[in-house]
């Protein structure tokens, strides 16, 4: 991924996207106005940050890119499989829907969403224009989210699956990710086929690499390996650029990821 500096925000872009029409970044947690345990860059709202300080850092990332705030469509992310696609931005005064994908095909929506260890997955379709993120933490993987993403991006906007590039972004890593007891036994079950490849045990302990499920989903949705970039940025290895949930034990903020078509 590449590397961008912008008053003091620092951001990361798929170099996949690189010569594209489009606005995307994935902010680190710097260059806000929290104070802590959210420095400063925090996006999430129920985490007891203040109100006024989420709203100047959304401000500051979308000024970035020269968006107007107005043109956000964002969600209230609850680990499901719900994909909403949007002709129109979330009024900034109305309640969030529930939904963990978002899509759109117009150059007026800013899409916008938040993590903290879960994995924000970055769609394009150079062909029909379509952008959308997806929000995969280890339920959205399960219940496997980017193949609905991808189905969604089928049905609505009719796009082909060799045309549709993806980006896995920052997120917990293996590395750092234990994993057991009943979500283990969910993680086997819609994995069953590719345990070796999704799980591994380090210390003696097992481990759930969320990077190479949603990669395998992807190519199982009928992605090209060629059109799919993994970041390999691991959040809860690197908290004083990324919020991470695990490794700060719940006490942190919410990364914020923006993508726009041009």
């Amino acid at each position: 991924m590449a590397y961008v500096e912008y008053n003091q925000l620092k951001y990361y872009s798929f170099e996949l996207f690189a010569d594209t029409p489009i606005h995307q970044g994935i902010f680190t947690r710097q260059g806000g106005v929290s104070p802590t345990p959210w420095d400063s860059l925090n996006t999430g709202g129920m985490n007891g940050d203040v109100r006024g300080n989420v709203i100047e850092n959304r401000r500051r990332i979308f000024a970035a890119f020269e968006r107007k705030v107005e043109t956000i469509f964002d969600v209230w992310q609850v680990h499901g499989t719900e994909v909403i696609a949007t002709k129109r931005a979330r009024p900034l005064n109305a309640a969030h829907q529930k939904a963990d994908a978002i899509l759109t095909d117009h150059e007026n929506i800013t899409l916008f969403m938040r993590f903290g260890d879960c994995v924000p997955i970055y769609f394009y379709d150079p062909v029909k224009r379509v952008i959308g993120i997806a929000h995969a933490g280890w339920q959205g993987t399960v219940k496997k989210i980017v193949q609905t993403t991808v189905k969604n991006m089928q049905q609505a906007y009719n796009s082909q699956t060799e045309d549709i590039l993806a980006g896995i972004g920052p997120s917990i890593c293996g590395a750092h990710y234990e994993f057991g007891g009943q979500a283990l036994e969910f993680v086997q079950e819609s994995f069953k086929n590719e345990l070796a490849e999704v799980l591994f045990e380090k210390d003696g302990k097992i481990h759930f690499d969320l990077w190479r499920a949603n990669y395998l989903l992807l190519i199982q949705a009928g992605l090209k390996h060629e059109h799919i970039q993994i970041s390999g940025v691991c959040t809860a290895g690197n908290i004083e650029d990324w919020y991470s949930h695990r490794a700060e034990q719940g006490k942190t903020g919410r990364f914020g990821a923006l993508l726009a078509l041009k």
